[in-house]
């Protein structure tokens, strides 16, 4: 929703337009129909983007490429009522291709044969300041699978119905609702020993 509605005024002409009417227009090569299309949803996907990768420089470049790549696949839009899901489905690609190529850059110089020692624990005191527990809740969405995380941060941070997540993730419904479910598990038995020591 833009300020200017916020304050009271009449959205412009621009803003009534529904994202199928823009979609459409797009489509059409309509370049400012595109930039609205920007405006409206980049500010969500750049968010989704910072929740999977956690650097702001990247989720910038990953929205940026986004949005170059749904450009040049707007013919193939499916299902136009369903843009969101869609642009998210694109940006969890280019996040998982970010991943995959910071992994392959960062491989530890260390003998193939030698294992590296990663201290993933923190300490209790550290556990004790208030800004750590959102270092644990990172840490513990960080621990669930890529795709797994994905879907249960379109579910939970950014509102997509199962039907735009099983859309944007390219999977049935039901695997949809099994993948939330299983993450949400997993994020209770992660949290639970944190959960303990703060009730104490």
């Amino acid at each position: 929703m833009r300020i200017a509605s916020l304050q009271g005024e009449v959205p412009s002409a621009r803003d009534r337009h529904s994202d199928e009417e823009l979609l459409s227009r797009a489509c059409a090569g309509d370049a400012e129909a595109f930039r609205v299309i920007f405006d409206r949803q980049a500010p969500g996907v750049r968010r989704f983007l910072g929740d999977l990768l956690r650097d702001d420089a990247a989720a910038d470049e990953g929205t940026q490429e986004t949005f170059v790549r749904a450009h040049q696949r707007l013919p193939t839009i499916e299902e136009p009522g369903k843009l969101q899901g869609w642009l998210f489905g694109i940006a969890r690609m280019v996040s998982f291709e970010h991943l995959r190529r910071k992994r392959r850059d960062a491989l530890p110089a260390a003998p193939v044969d030698e294992p590296v020692q990663v201290d993933r624990a923190p300490s209790p005191e550290a556990l004790l300041l208030s800004a750590e527990s959102d270092r644990v809740l990172d840490g513990a969405l960080a621990n669930l699978a890529e795709e797994r995380r994905a879907a249960l941060l379109m579910r939970i941070d950014h509102g997509l119905g199962y039907g735009e997540i099983a859309s944007a993730m390219g999977w049935p419904l039901q695997k949809v609702k099994n993948e939330i479910h299983r993450a949400r598990l997993q994020l209770r038995v992660s949290l639970a020993g944190y959960l303990d020591e703060g009730a104490r």
